[in-house]
Formats: structure tokens, sequence, C-alpha cells
């Protein structure tokens, strides 16, 4: 491997090590030393660190057609199957060999087979879609390297984020899922206590989300609610949110969606008011183990959910992730963030790796130039011809 790529292209071997078992200072609460004590992946061999200064210039001086940036979805992408199109593929099984051990039990069987109701609770998918995201990378390594090798950036949603952080080498595989296991209880706790969800709005210009959130929570007063939460929790696209908050106040908007111009509502197959202060005792437990991780900074620029900006260190992730747990996920202000340029200069390449094309279709209404480059990882069934199109 060239200099020129040294740098960016150990990001994918830093997630790979990640399973490898080779910090041993962690004192993260987790499962026995068996669970992160398993074979490293891709360990194909690496430029020597000494050339990682010359490989960050010669990286930047690349032409931005030539360069790549990975998204990782987050929960609602998971299907039963996912995973099945990517066992083919060198080192995949060692991923969810892995997750067995972290987890306790057979992600692998649960991706694959079933049933549904079990993959999407909240304790379940989360770990699920954060693994078959990983596994995808592999693929996508395995079909096409030189994407990962010039790989600039990458941002996940939500709970992909992790991943994002995982693959660019910012913690380890088994640590980045604990850290996600403990989110994934924690926040499935929380949605039990109180009634509460998520509602899809399409909305337009003229669009009062502000107004309807507030007027939903004085519906809820009346209803004899305390305290009520109704926020807009998702920004996506130019006039589409997600709004999170106690179930009376969605159902309200959703009967009063022509007072404030929604063109089209949809309640989401979740269990609760997620990135709102609903999600609150789920802050504590996550923050916990975010600091036994040994965090190190991304080898590529990752963007954090909170404010779209990229992490400078990693006390900043340790932070963001735990406040991401009840702050709005800025999913467009992170994609403006990272494909914004000068006229005339070319997009890059951009590959979802995970199960669904939710980013995809976001971003073809964020900027529909970027999406012009876009690809997605297929984690169903495998092609026929595993050189042909992902």
């Amino acid at each position: 491997m060239s200099v020129r790529v040294a740098r960016v292209a150990r990001a994918p071997r830093a997630w790979a090590r990640s399973v490898s078992g080779r910090r041993g200072s962690s004192n993260c609460p987790r499962p026995p030393p068996a669970a992160v004590d398993v074979a490293a992946l891709l360990r194909e061999a690496t430029a020597a660190d000494g050339g990682s200064r010359d490989a960050e210039v010669a990286a930047g001086r690349r032409e931005p057609g030539q360069c790549s940036v990975l998204l990782f979805p987050g929960q609602g992408s998971q299907m039963v199957g996912m995973g099945r199109g990517l066992l083919r593929y060198p080192r995949v099984r060692e991923l969810y060999d892995a997750a067995r051990r972290v987890l306790g039990y057979d992600l692998l069987e649960l991706s694959l087979h079933g049933p549904r109701e079990a993959l999407d609770r909240t304790v379940h998918c989360q770990p699920a879609v954060f693994v078959a995201s990983l596994a995808a990378v592999e693929k996508l390594h395995h079909l096409q390297p030189a994407v990962i090798e010039n790989c600039v950036a990458a941002a996940g949603f939500s709970v992909g984020e992790f991943a994002a952080l995982v693959f660019a080498g910012a913690m380890e595989f088994s640590e980045g899922l604990y850290a996600v296991k403990i989110r994934a209880e924690a926040m499935q706790e929380a949605s039990e206590a109180v009634p509460s969800g998520m509602l899809s709005v399409l909305g337009q210009r003229q669009s009062k989300f502000a107004v309807a959130c507030l007027e939903a929570q004085e519906h809820c007063k009346t209803q004899g609610i305390e305290d009520p939460v109704c926020e807009v929790a998702n920004y996506l696209f130019p006039d589409c949110r997600v709004i999170s908050g106690h179930l009376e106040a969605l159902q309200f908007l959703q009967k009063n969606s022509s007072k404030y111009h929604f063109r089209r509502t949809k309640m989401l197959p979740v269990s609760g008011g997620f990135h709102t202060r609903l999600m609150e005792p789920a802050v504590e437990p996550l923050a916990q183990v975010l600091k036994a991780i040994d965090v190190k900074k991304p080898l590529v620029s990752v963007h954090s959910n909170v404010d779209g900006n990229r992490y400078m260190h990693p006390k900043h992730i340790q932070k963001l992730l735990a406040q991401q747990v009840v702050s709005p996920v800025k999913w467009e202000q992170t994609m403006h963030a990272i494909y914004e340029r000068r006229k005339g200069t070319a997009f890059p390449q951009t590959f979802e790796v995970g199960p669904g094309k939710q980013l995809g279709a976001i971003l073809k209404s964020c900027n529909l130039q970027a999406w012009r480059s876009y690809s997605h990882v297929e984690v169903l069934e495998a092609s026929e011809d595993t050189e042909g199109p992902l």
C-alpha cells in the first residue's frame, strides 16, 4: 500500500483490529474477557506510521471525485434477513461471533430469521444495525478496497454514529458494541416508563413545527399530563422533521395536521420518544461506559449528530455521544457540512453501509448533485457475482 493512502487506510484496520483485544487497559464493565478475545479482522499489511503526515497531506490533494464518504444508518432501518448478503465475505462471521460474546445471544440468528417483533425491539435492533453496518464495510472493502482507502469522512444516524466511530478507529469494535448494548437497554427502559413515540412529518415552507409542538404540549396539560414533551427530534431534509414526545401530543398533531400545514404524518415503528428529554434516564449509564472506553481521535472526519460538526478530540466524542441521546439528530445540517463545496467542484462517492436506503433518499432531498454519486451496500441476499454491483 502506498504511503499516500496509509493514514486513511488505517481507519478500517483500526475497527478491524478492534475485536482483537489488543488494549487491555480499559476498565469498561463488560462481559467476560472472551468477548474481546477473537481473531483480528482485515490483517492486511499497512504502511509504517512514520509516513502518516505525508499521507494526510497527499490525501488532501486528491481530486474530490476520487474520495469517498460512508454513511451508517440508524434504528428503523433493520429488517429480517439483513446480513445474509454479507456472510460470504471474509471475516464477517467473526464480527457476529464477537457480537454473540458481547451481547450474550445469537445476533446473527435474530438478524437472519427474526422474529420481526424481537428484532424491532430497541434493545435488539440497535446492536443489529451496528454490526450489520460494519459487516457491510467488510463487503465494501472486499469488492472496492480503494473506496475504503480513499474515505475522507463518515457519519452515522443516531446509533449509526457509533458504527462510524468504530470504522474511523475512534473505539474498538467490542467496546463500541458494548456501549451500544448499554445505550439500547437504557433507552428501552426509558421508553417503557412513558407512553411515547415518534412522528414523521412531511411539511412545507409555511409549516409551523415550533407552534405545533407548543400547542400539542398545551393540549397534553389539559389531559392531565404533567411536564409534557413534544419536540423536533430529527432534522432530515428541508421541510421534513421527526417529532418525538408523549403519544397524546403526537396524536393531537395528527388530528390537527392541516392547521399546521403538514402534508403527511406517519407514526414510526419505534418504542419511545427518542432524542428528547424523555431519554434522560439513559444518559448516565451510557456516559459511564463511554468514560471507561479508550476513545481515540478518528482517523477520518466523523460528524456529530448533535451539531453536524466534526469531532475534534476524544473527550468531545465522549461528551456528545451521551448528549446525543436527548438531543435532536441534525442530519440535514450534517449533510450540508459534508457536501458543501464551491460550484463546479466534483462530489465524493457516497456509500450507505448498512440495511435500507433511507440515508440515500434523504441525501437526494438535501443535495441532488451529491446523491448522483451515491451507492448502497446490499446486506440482504448475496449477488451471484461477488465482483459485481454492490
